[in-house]
């Protein structure tokens, strides 16, 4: 072995025997970091909306009322009637009551012909919108626009109010399409 491979044999060596001890440490169970999350903090992020209506809030809204919050807070993005875009058109259903799109997935997937919850709608109109403010409707605004959105798609009429009662039992078309998955949870280790 030439002198040269032989230096850098022993210094690759030397350097796996130095990091070794390293890499068998353990990391530590807290960095000295953070806090952790106070109730409130956690309650204010905790508003998940599941399909029964478990985690819908306080509050009520018509079409009426959510008509006006539409025009000023979601037409740009969504045309005037919902069926515009530029972006996701909001508006429209299959009078014929099928389930087309995995004949031609090009077709819009609507809140009327798609969606299988109502519940869905106001949790995501909660959470994202409108997108240059999200989080920023107050629940009788959000109860507001899915109203008018479920108004628009024919689902519910002009006069209904929606609340944590009534916004579960809307009978959305699409429901019948989509199986729920009723696999058991994998338990989770708990954190130390």
């Amino acid at each position: 072995m030439t002198r040269i491979r032989f230096a850098f044999m022993s210094c690759a060596l030397g350097g796996l025997a130095a990091i070794a001890p390293l890499a068998a440490q353990q990391a530590p169970a807290r960095f000295g970091i953070g806090r952790p999350a106070s109730p409130a903090e956690i309650a204010a992020l905790d508003i998940d909306v599941m399909p029964d209506g478990r985690g819908l809030p306080a509050g009520k809204g018509t079409s009426a009322e959510g008509q006006a919050l539409y025009a000023t807070k979601c037409a740009q993005c969504h045309g005037a009637t919902g069926k515009e875009g530029p972006n996701d058109v909001l508006v429209g259903r299959d009078p014929r009551g099928t389930f087309p799109f995995s004949q031609d997935p090009k077709l819009p997937h609507t809140i009327g012909n798609y969606w299988p919850y109502a519940t869905t709608v106001f949790d995501y109109v909660r959470r994202a919108m409108p997108p240059t403010a999200p989080g920023s409707l107050t629940d009788d605004e959000v109860y507001a626009l899915t109203a008018f959105l479920l108004h628009a798609n024919d689902l519910i009429p002009a006069d209904a109010v929606m609340d944590k009662a009534s916004l579960p039992k809307v009978a959305m078309p699409a429901r019948q399409f989509f199986t729920p998955d009723t696999r058991k949870q994998l338990a989770t280790k708990p954190q130390r």
